[in-house]
């Protein structure tokens, strides 16, 4: 069974001039474990339709489902519930709290789920992500590739079924986006977790196990033409 699957998504605005589709009945199925790459020009629809597999808006019409629940029949606060348990996110402007510490911002998931905050494991994923020694500066005292690596902890401390990653390199300079790519996909496969990444990184998009292409609000795999 699918851990993610969108139906004939389709997304419209109403505008002063009539109606603007920015998606149109696009299809995507990510199983358990999947890696999958969203890639296309600005303005195909790739951060949409991200939004809308993970709950994050709604679908004019068409059907996603996401860990066996369908997300057009649950109330909004029953799809941040489902998000708070099965997914993580990262985003390009890292979006850490500027009054926590790195240690305290990896927390926050596990503190959202109403769970014991447990400080070794989000010590042990700031370890990994070459943080060990900065667990108590705040955001504004780290790097932009440093407060990304803080986020990349938080995605994975409450062990996410799920991750959606939206331009988690946008902000960065080529080294500091190399790694960022390397410890994402490190700790993808250590965790076992499903990911879906919207990129303009073509050396991104090459590590996943399959690319979807955006065009127009459209969708192609990668390996049409």
């Amino acid at each position: 069974m699918p851990l993610l699957e969108a139906d004939g998504l389709t997304k419209s605005y109403r505008i002063p001039s009539g109606t603007l589709t920015v998606l149109h009945d696009v299809h995507l199925s990510v199983e358990p474990g999947d890696t999958v790459a969203i890639v296309g020009p600005s303005g195909s629809g790739k951060t949409t339709l991200l939004g809308l597999c993970a709950g994050l808006d709604t679908p004019t019409s068409g059907t996603v489902t996401l860990d066996g629940r369908r997300l057009n029949d649950l109330t909004e606060d029953a799809r941040a519930a489902l998000r708070n348990e099965s997914v993580g996110f990262v985003f390009q402007n890292f979006q850490l709290l500027p009054t926590l510490t790195a240690l305290e911002n990896v927390l926050v998931p596990l503190e959202l789920r109403s769970r014991r905050p447990d400080r070794a494991k989000a010590r042990a994923l700031l370890e990994k992500v070459g943080l060990g020694q900065r667990l108590d500066h705040f955001p504004v005292q780290l790097s932009g590739g440093e407060q990304q690596r803080v986020a990349l902890a938080r995605a994975f401390v409450h062990a996410p079924k799920i991750l959606f990653a939206d331009e988690p390199t946008g902000n960065l300079d080529g080294e500091s986006s190399g790694r960022i790519e390397d410890m994402l996909f490190d700790l993808n496969r250590e965790a076992g977790t499903a990911l879906v990444i919207v990129t303009h990184d073509l050396r991104l998009a090459s590590l996943a196990s399959r690319q979807i292409r955006m065009s127009d609000g459209r969708a192609t795999n990668g390996s049409e033409p």
